[in-house]
């Protein structure tokens, strides 16, 4: 991370970079997960990626990125349960223009950037090579990125439903988008997780599957 670097902005201006987000919610040697968190007028610091990272989005408001080398501003709006795939990016920073809560989940893909811990990962043998529901019958979910890196899901069951979800030959997160439960969980290759049942029908569900896993690597 470079968060307390001082870089130096086309006008000459010294700028002390950031972390990437508010806080962090988890990490391993494969992933770390952010929590980014912005009331309305609030802006993240200038900060720089390393690693690409997957965007999922918990609470929505108009923002706008801005880029320190003077690049046009990029507009976002952003869709709860909708998730975006981003490579390493130059220094930019976020501004929530909306009146309401930005907030989202952004997962660091650490082997696929400069921190990758540099530990060999492979196939698991006997776990199938991808991932399904354990339940019969047609799943409330849509597939929102689908990239041979990371594929995303969104997954909405109805009030007391509850399915159970295996993952295939790579690891994977589960993130509850229910602003009162928004928990994270990572899960190994061929782990299942039982979504947990809701007495009201939330935003649900995002399943990130990190493909890239499945292909042997050193």
């Amino acid at each position: 991370m470079t968060a307390g670097t001082t870089v130096t902005a086309p006008d000459g201006s010294e700028v002390v970079l950031g972390e990437i987000g508010t806080r962090v919610l988890l990490k391993n040697s494969r992933v770390r997960v952010w929590e980014v968190s912005l009331q309305p007028g609030e802006a993240q610091g200038w900060h720089l990626h390393h690693n690409p990272y997957v965007v999922l989005c918990l609470s929505t408001s108009p923002c706008h990125m801005d880029w320190l080398d003077g690049s046009p501003a990029r507009q976002l709006s952003e869709t709860v349960g909708g998730s975006v795939y981003r490579p390493v990016s130059p220094v930019h920073m976020l501004t929530n223009d909306g009146d309401a809560l930005y907030l989202n989940r952004l997962i660091e893909v650490l082997d696929l950037g400069e921190e990758a811990s540099g530990d060999p990962y492979f196939g698991v043998a006997g776990v199938p090579a991808e991932s399904g529901f354990e339940e019969a019958g047609e799943i409330p979910s849509k597939v929102v990125v689908d990239e041979d890196d990371v594929r995303v899901q969104h997954v909405t069951p109805e009030a007391g439903e509850s399915y159970t979800w295996r993952t295939g030959a790579y690891p994977a997160l589960v993130v509850d988008l229910d602003l009162g439960s928004p928990d994270v969980t990572y899960l190994e290759p061929g782990e299942s997780y039982t979504l947990p049942a809701k007495p009201e029908r939330t935003s649900g569900f995002n399943l990130v599957e990190l493909r890239y896993y499945s292909s042997p690597r050193t």
